[in-house]
């Protein structure tokens, strides 16, 4: 738990780095041994760069390290013996004298499965693994494997079917893993094995912001802090303050000690939410739930997620966990000792659940793209905002007077979420539309439909229109209905917001929401445009020169600003290449991604300003290099194994980002590197996201200086 907790506050506190690449320093290699007939062992020989180590199977330690796996594709001439062992000198060390032995492996390994065919085949599948030296551990890696046999005799067996025999296979190896074994094997028909591989694609804010930065653990935490925050005045945890803090503070022997009893109260209740971002992290691993913030099928997962929790607080139904569960935890619940605190506090976040839910849902989806760390600082912070009031007014008690008394206040609280719930959900079945090119929502469905959820919004706060649990509005002297000023407030933003969108149906830019909305390529009717996007002038050509290549494929992507000052955009290196040296003109490689909102910040900001599109039109040529693209498919000739991300590169944004990686030593979106023709690096840094205008004019002007000096 201390390396844990140090590894919290160090990237919460330290101020962010140039992002690096550290190149995997594995050596993997393959044999295939004879032991008998029709039986072999699969030999996977490891050799480890020095100073790096890598965890056993049984890795001990604080339960978060992660030992090397092994899958095995479905084969119905294989049958796998056993365990997967594994074979070297392996050391045994406590490092800090409080996580316990942790076990691992240097220099070499050996891991060996044994295996019995029916004839010659081939074997197939993944293997996963963590490696780590004395400071850091690499993300956890996947790759796939092939073992090819070739010196089988073949066995005609008539006592079983096929089916039968790859189904004893399975189960074989299927005991294993339930065992906690690394070996499984895959129980569905596969794709390609680098289809299933996991890449190494850490991603920060999902939205196309490939690495952890400190940066975005800020933003995580602090929109946990504001979601507890939030969830305090929903019906569940408000009425329980005044409660709980007078319980506190009036039926112990002292001031003092129900002082301290509240602050372990409230303290219970941010190890208990710290307690389960941990297990997010352990149980899916951080890799896997950055993967999967930008997934399109995950996306549509949480689109589904969050349509259940909007219609909950509107009323539709509502979210439980089994009473069961309260009544067992609040039977241990009393002030007596920390423990009984403790499960007070467990108790509260229980019956809490109905009104949380959508919050740690959201919390969840955004800790998601903080890596390891994200659910950790997410949830820790989420569960300081719920406690903060608890804290507060045990140490201010007279203050519980002023506390307004729960009421229809509440549900409306609560509604009002629902109808932001309803937006957020659309966002995620937008990125996943976006992803696979359905073209279901196009920028201005997209608007129509919040337009229309902000003017629902602001109709309900008016009172003119309830829901299920709402309770009439409040009553003056003379018994007359009124609007208190906050409900006014809201409802007067409400329908404000959705007359600042109504413009965007028509084309208007909507600088605001820009970087949440679909891009403006998705657009049918502009207005001024000739009723298409596609008349764009950026696509007219570059003195003469005309991107071909992906345009009818990425125009749709294309960054508004491009669209409306003209601004030609290539969408391949070596056409825009070719571009370069006709024009004599340096290469900006924009490297971005289809749902990067940092990518639009950065346009809508920064390219957006007159002298830096002045810049960008007439001195230099932009290829936009979109590294989430799935939509092309590499000819199976150009399809490679890309050592720095571990995985195949398949797609024309694997190709993107395999090219950033491997020649920028960066993963990150947007990042802006520039090169002339003849791929010499015109300055030593790229320029990464920071949407000031200055510095980014400054890099240009450096970058022109440079490239004038090359090119005299």
């Amino acid at each position: 738990m201390k390396r844990i907790l140090f590894l919290f506050a160090a990237l919460l506190f330290t101020v962010a780095t140039q992002a690096q690449i550290v190149k995997d320093p594995t050596n993997w290699s393959f044999e295939v041994k004879k032991k008998g007939d029709n039986k072999y062992d699969l030999v996977f020989k490891l050799k480890l760069a020095e100073h790096w180590h890598i965890w056993s199977f049984n890795p001990g330690g604080d339960g978060m390290l992660i030992p090397p796996r092994f899958k095995f594709n479905p084969n119905k001439d294989v049958k796998i013996v056993g365990k997967t062992s594994e074979n070297g000198n392996k050391i045994s060390k406590d490092f800090d004298g409080e996580e316990g032995l942790e076990h691992y492996f240097e220099h070499n390994v050996n891991y060996i499965q044994s295996v019995e065919v029916k004839g010659n085949t081939k074997i197939t599948g993944t293997y996963s693994y963590q490696v780590c030296d004395e400071s850091q551990c690499l993300p956890q890696k996947s790759k796939s494997f092939s073992f090819d046999i070739t010196d089988a005799v073949a066995v005609n067996d008539t006592t079983k079917t096929d089916a039968d025999t790859a189904g004893s296979a399975m189960a074989a190896a299927g005991n294993d893993s339930i065992q906690d074994q690394p070996v499984t094997t895959v129980a569905q028909a596969a794709a390609p094995a680098y289809k299933d591989a996991d890449k190494d694609k850490s991603k920060s804010d999902g939205n196309g912001d490939n690495k952890v930065i400190p940066e975005s653990l800020w933003m995580i935490f602090l929109a946990g802090l504001g979601a507890g925050l939030a969830a305090v005045v929903t019906p569940c945890i408000y009425s329980m303050i005044p409660i709980t803090v007078s319980f506190f503070t009036k039926k112990v022997s002292s001031r003092s000690q129900g002082l301290k009893y509240a602050l372990v109260y409230s303290l219970s209740i941010i190890i208990i939410f710290a307690i389960l971002g941990m297990a997010i992290t352990a149980i899916f691993g951080g890799n896997a739930l950055n993967n999967l913030s930008t997934n399109w099928i995950a996306n549509l997962f949480f689109f589904a997620v969050f349509l259940i929790f909007a219609f909950s607080f509107l009323g539709a139904f509502e979210l439980t966990l089994p009473s069961s569960w309260t009544n067992k935890i609040g039977s241990k619940s009393n002030a007596n000792s920390y423990g009984g605190i403790f499960f007070m506090a467990l108790t509260l976040v229980i019956v809490s659940f109905s009104c949380t839910s959508a919050f740690i849902g959201g919390i969840a989806v955004l800790a998601s793209k903080g890596g390891r760390v994200g659910p950790l600082v997410g949830f820790s912070s989420f569960g300081l905002g719920i406690a903060l009031p608890f804290a507060l007014f045990a140490m201010f008690p007279s203050y519980l007077k002023n506390l307004e008394k729960p009421g229809g206040w509440q549900n409306a609280v609560k509604v009002t979420l629902g109808f932001v719930e309803l937006g957020l959900a659309l966002k995620f079945l937008s990125n996943a539309d976006l992803s696979r090119g359905w073209r279901l929502l196009d920028r201005e469905i997209f608007i129509a439909i919040w337009v229309i959820l902000a003017i629902l919004l602001g109709i309900y706060l008016l009172g003119k229109l309830r829901f299920k649990h709402d309770s009439e509005l409040p009553k003056n002297h003379f018994g007359v209905e009124y609007l208190g000023v906050p409900r006014l407030l809201l409802a007067l933003s409400a329908l404000a917001f959705a007359v600042y969108l109504l413009p965007g149906m028509w084309g208007a830019p909507l600088k605001a929401v820009s970087s949440f909305v679909p891009p403006m390529g998705t657009q049918d009717f502009i207005i001024g445009s000739g009723g298409s996007t596609t008349a764009s002038g950026g696509h007219d050509g570059l003195d003469g020169i005309k991107p071909v290549k992906f345009v009818d494929k990425l125009a749709i992507y294309e960054p508004e600003v491009a669209k409306k000052y003209g601004l030609v955009t290539f969408f391949d290196l070596e056409e825009a290449k070719a571009a370069a040296k006709k024009l004599n003109k340096p290469l900006m490689l924009d490297f971005t991604g289809i749902n990067c909102i940092n990518c639009r910040k950065m346009e809508g900001q920064v390219w957006s300003d007159p002298q830096v599109m002045k810049m960008l039109k007439e001195d230099f040529v932009i290829v936009s290099l979109y590294c989430d693209f799935d939509g092309e498919v590499l000819p199976e000739a150009e399809q490679y194994d890309s050592k720095i991300l571990g995985a195949r590169v398949v797609t024309v944004g694997d190709k993107n980002e395999d090219f950033q990686a491997t020649r920028f030593n960066s993963n990150t979106q947007p990042y802006y590197f520039f090169i002339d023709e003849n791929d010499v690096q015109l300055h030593p840094k790229g320029y990464q996201y920071d949407p000031s205008v200055s510095k980014f004019i400054q890099h240009l002007n450096e970058v022109k200086a440079k490239y004038k000096s090359l090119h005299p």
